[in-house]
């Protein structure tokens, strides 16, 4: 057998049995190894960045990595976007670049980077397999990496060791060492502060935002009075039954506002938030001055289990009540009126299907959906997280394919969508069973409100021809119905309920352009 064999051999004993690819010359060996193998799952995007934002959707729900398969410095360059986000949501991913045969580098072809240079800011972890006998402990490596770091772990495969000759090895699963202990301190720290009179602030990123951390995070609340927020994360387990954390206000001002009274915060899988950009005038941080911050716990240790401790430090019970989110989901109303970002959220969230996916790219578009969240069927809600636009459409198709068995609803902003429209092909081979809904303001919205952000209201002839999506206007039902997706197009509210029924009722890839 070859390195390729080895490589392939040691993703599926480890349990990584789907590979997002964009495969080019010097990975033809890798391609080879993957066609011998009919366990592994191949799933071709038509851009890197379809590929990377794919795995990272595949690995937010299966909770465990997927590889991706990129060409040389270039592709892996195409795929860093939504490598980035990836990179934010703390994402398990084992990310093969190839490159070059060792001996070619020398002669400076035409498709030779530095590609540690290249993947380094945008991985956790990156290792390179120069030989045949090498593969099987750098790709352990890397699948340990992804895992334990929680993120990217970039794995460059040279075309010589991917061809190499190699004895077949007697290939075992990884054993993983234990997560990292919480801190004693910290949990002293924090369980003082809960016992102070003070007014306690809780952040909860990552999988804190799963269902058994928020309970945990609820009895406390409860019991203390503190105040659960929750920062943009790879995925939250929403609805009724559960627990909800107030998200942060992405404007400064309001999350200014909305967090000025807080003497004390307690952060748990990431740290005190941060505006988006800076502005003039205005603070990077959001809490107040003075404000006691502890950090409990980080991705990498058991966010559940550091809640459970924190609770128990504290001198709470762990069958302790928490406020669960009641269902109103019957209660809301049919949307009347203008077809907009509210109207379509009332359609959304009145008809939003048990066990659900929402993977999010509404920009503008999507408050009031998540206001009504907590009181909808339990669902999962998929961000993103980096702020690098055009992952919405690769984060459905990942979802898609890591729960087969799940309804994919895809809200999209359309300006972003057009980074990675690509993915509605791979979606209609998959056969996917994702609705997207792109809300159609035919705009750059969010950046006219970042425009008005730093004091520009007034928009001349150049500003608009670069914030503007018209003339000519963007015809999504077209390039869906193209790239083998059925798409049908909304002007009305009534319209687009009728299209959402439809869509899902049934199985398999529909997209809504929603004319807003």
């Amino acid at each position: 057998m070859n390195g390729a064999d080895v490589l392939c051999d040691t993703l599926l004993v480890n349990g990584v049995d789907v590979c997002f690819a964009n495969p080019g010359t010097s990975e033809m060996h890798f391609v080879a190894a993957l066609d011998r193998k009919p366990e592994m799952r191949c799933v071709l995007g038509l851009f890197e960045g379809v590929v990377t934002g794919a795995a990272d959707g595949y690995a937010r729900m299966a909770d465990k990595p997927a590889a991706t398969l990129l060409h040389l410095g270039p592709g892996l360059a195409n795929g860093l976007a939504n490598l980035h986000n990836a990179r934010r949501a703390r994402t398990p991913i084992v990310n093969i670049v190839g490159d070059h045969a060792g001996y070619h580098l020398q002669y400076d072809a035409p498709l030779t980077s530095d590609i540690e240079s290249l993947a380094r800011p945008m991985s956790h972890w990156v290792g390179r397999a120069e030989t045949a006998e090498q593969v099987r402990a750098v790709t352990e490596e890397a699948y340990k990496a992804s895992l334990m770091n929680r993120g990217v772990s970039t794995m460059i495969l040279p075309a010589d060791a991917a061809w190499g000759e190699v004895e077949r090895p007697d290939l075992a699963s990884v054993t993983l060492p234990p997560r990292p202990e919480i801190s004693a301190d910290a949990l002293r720290r924090a369980a003082a502060i809960l016992r102070s009179g003070k007014r306690v602030a809780f952040f909860l990123a990552g999988r804190a935002l799963r269902a058994n951390a928020l309970e945990a995070a609820g009895r406390i609340a409860q019991a203390t009075g503190a105040t659960l927020f929750s920062q943009t994360s790879d995925r939250t387990e929403r609805g009724a039954g559960r627990v909800t954390a107030r998200p942060v206000p992405y404007n400064i001002d309001q999350a200014v506002s909305v967090l000025k009274d807080f003497e004390a915060a307690i952060c748990v899988g990431g740290r005190q938030p941060v505006g988006f950009f800076a502005y003039p005038g205005k603070p990077s941080t959001m809490l107040p001055p003075g404000c006691e911050i502890v950090e409990l716990a980080g991705h990498e240790q058991d966010l559940a289990e550091a809640l459970r401790r924190l609770a128990e430090e504290a001198g709470i019970a762990g069958d302790a009540p928490f406020a669960s989110n009641r269902f109103v989901q019957r209660e809301i109303a049919e949307p009347t009126g203008a077809l907009n970002a509210e109207t379509i959220a009332f359609a959304v969230a009145r008809r939003m299907p048990e066990n659900a996916i929402v993977c999010e790219e509404s920009i503008t578009s999507g408050g009031k959906l998540a206001a009504l969240a907590s009181g909808l069927n339990p669902h999962d809600h998929v961000p993103l997280t980096g702020g690098a636009i055009g992952e919405g459409i690769p984060l459905a198709i990942g979802a898609a394919i890591a729960c087969p068995d799940r309804k994919v609803i895809a809200l999209q902003a359309d300006g972003s969508g057009m980074y990675t429209i690509q993915g509605l092909w791979t979606q209609a081979r998959e056969q996917l069973d994702v609705v997207t809904v792109v809300y159609s303001n035919r705009a750059y919205a969010i950046l006219q409100g970042e425009m008005r952000n730093v004091g520009v209201n007034d928009f001349g002839v150049n500003a608009r021809r670069m914030l503007d999506l018209d003339n000519p206007t963007l015809d999504w039902c077209s390039m869906a119905r193209g790239m083998g997706v059925e798409a049908g197009r909304a002007e009305t509210v009534e319209q687009f309920t009728k299209l959402l029924d439809g869509a899902l009722a049934r199985k398999g890839p529909f997209l809504i352009e929603a004319i807003i």
